[in-house]
């Protein structure tokens, strides 16, 4: 891993684990509940992802991304302390970077392991929507995913445009950060202007009186 991706890949721990807590916050769960949060969401797309390519599980290998996660979590308890006042779009758009930031070093990782392009982008998609997908669960909310909002969209996005520009031959900094950039501006594009995907819905017909 060059430092770049290093460097990508701990931040977007950071303001994964940022959102994690802040959920728990929000539904004032105690201190353990913060950190198991802030685990979850910042760790559970990598995990599910490297258990399906049969590789090291990242955090196994490396325990800073552990640490990370905690001081994350002890640093939001401390300094947050009402955080029903933080805004929801505040933790949308920490989830937006988060999401943005995992679906493209996903998509790169599968890729270094030599899988094909489209388990590659969806390696990339589960990396950035597995854990935001366990902590809605967890706080018995429905998954963003499974909404109407264009989110799992930016992921497949921001992987695909990574698969394109390495075949094209960008050198790989300047690929990761376009396609991070691409994900994240689809993903804040529909926070702002509030953009949804249609909903299915069965019309039921009115019974005849």
């Amino acid at each position: 891993m060059n430092e770049l991706l290093y460097w990508l890949d701990l931040f977007g721990i950071v303001v994964f684990a940022l959102s994690g807590a802040l959920m728990a916050g929000r539904y004032k769960l105690d201190p353990f509940g913060v950190v198991v949060l802030a685990s979850v969401t910042a760790i559970g797309g990598g995990t599910i992802r490297d258990i399906i390519l049969d590789t090291t599980v990242f955090w196994v290998a490396n325990p800073i991304y552990l640490y990370v996660i905690l001081v994350t979590a002890v640093l939001t308890i401390l300094i947050i302390r009402r955080p029903k006042l933080i805004p929801k779009r505040f933790l949308l758009i920490a989830d937006a970077f988060g999401l943005a930031l995992f679906a493209v070093l996903g998509t790169e990782k599968a890729l270094s392991l030599g899988f094909p392009v489209t388990v590659a982008v969806i390696m990339g998609t589960i990396t950035g929507v597995a854990g935001g997908m366990i902590r809605d669960v967890l706080c018995n909310v429905i998954p963003m995913i499974l909404r109407q909002e264009i989110y799992a969209t930016a992921a497949i996005l921001g992987g695909s445009l990574f698969a394109l520009f390495q075949y094209l031959g960008w050198p790989e900094d300047i690929a990761l950060i376009t396609a991070i950039v691409g994900a994240l501006s689809l993903r804040l594009a529909a926070i702002y202007w509030r953009v949804s995907l249609p909903a299915f819905q069965i019309i039921e017909k009115e019974e005849k009186k």
